[in-house]
This record gives C-alpha cells, structure tokens and sequence, in this order.
C-alpha cells in the first residue's frame, strides 16, 4: 500500500496485452507530471514478455513526494486498453468503492458496469481499438485512452498531455505517425462515452 502523504495521490493501474502500448502510456503520462512539478512513479509489470501476453503498469502521480515502490493493490483507477481482457483478468481486483474504470470497449458505460458485475464505481468507455485503427492503422490504442483517461479523469492537464506526447513522439517517429497519434489523443479525449 502507498503512503498517502495527502488526498492528491492518484494511483492508476493500467491493463493490456504486449505490443499496445500499456508501459508507454504510463510513462507518458508521468512526462507530463514532470512537466507540472509533479511527484510520480512509473513501473511495468510483465509477465510472459511476449506479444499479446497480459501487461501491467502503475502509475503514481502527487504534489507531495511518493515513499513506497510497491505494486497498486487498491488503484484510484484502472485504465484497460484491451477489451478480450474482461474474463481473463482480473483488473478490477482492489479498485476502491469510488474508483473508475476506463475501458476500451464497444459497449456503453451501463453495458459494461453490468457485464462485470460492478455494483460501485464509475465507468468510461471508449472504442479506442476502432479509433487506432482508422488513426495509427494498428491496434495500438495507447495514446488514445490516454485522452479517454483525461477525459473522464484530469489526473494531468489535457493541454499539457498533448504537449508532452507531441514532443515525445517527435523524437522517435515521423510526422505522419505523430499526426495520427495526436488524432488519436483528441478522439480519445472527444469521444469517450462518460459514466
């Protein structure tokens, strides 16, 4: 369990498979933080480090330093960039009584709150797997739930995401994939169905 220093500790635990971008977009994320004056922590949890394999990642984010290195048992938030993953994973385990969920998923906040049984909560949902595709052309989904994720929670400022995303990806790829990411990011952001 994390030392909460105040109540601006945001925990985050985010759900994937290798190969979409789950450890990424915890690390993007903990860029903008630093960018803010922030406090954060980013770390991957592999298993099979393969392809497809189930992924997970913590992200801390705070204005008061972090003490603790451990695993999120009991996030803030849970953020799925994979919606095979419902059934499989058990991503929902700890999620405090006024947690959210964002998910990427073709059904409705209400749809997916009952498929899952969740009788606490908020849920948001996105098809961010559609919005890659058209964008990225790959089932990457990362920076778009990223958008989701500010969408229905500003953990970091949207604004300043954007920014930080656009700066990373100028450093490792051209300017057509920084342009369909940064679609993404907007979709993303635009398009989430709130719960």
């Amino acid at each position: 369990m994390v030392s909460r220093v105040d109540s601006k500790l945001v925990q985050i635990r985010w759900h994937g498979r290798g190969g979409q971008g789950v450890v990424t977009a915890g690390n993007l994320l903990v860029e903008v933080a630093l960018d803010e004056g922030r406090y954060f922590q980013s770390t991957p949890d592999y298993g099979a480090e393969r392809s497809g394999a189930p992924v997970a990642a913590y992200t801390l984010i705070s204005d008061e330093p972090i003490y603790t290195h451990t695993p999120i048992t009991d996030p803030d938030v849970v953020v799925v960039l994979d919606s095979t993953l419902v059934g499989k994973v058990n991503f929902l385990g700890g999620l405090k009584e006024d947690g959210l969920l964002v998910a990427n998923s073709r059904l409705s906040p209400a749809e997916l709150k009952k498929e899952l049984g969740m009788s606490y909560g908020r849920v948001c949902t996105l098809d961010a797997s559609r919005i890659a595709m058209a964008t990225i052309g790959r089932n990457i989904p990362n920076v778009c739930m990223i958008g989701a994720l500010l969408r229905a929670k500003e953990v970091v400022s949207p604004k300043a995401a954007r920014t930080a995303i656009e700066r990373r990806l100028k450093e490792r790829f051209n300017e057509r994939v920084v342009k369909a990411n940064m679609e993404a990011f907007d979709r993303g952001y635009s398009e989430t169905v709130l719960g």
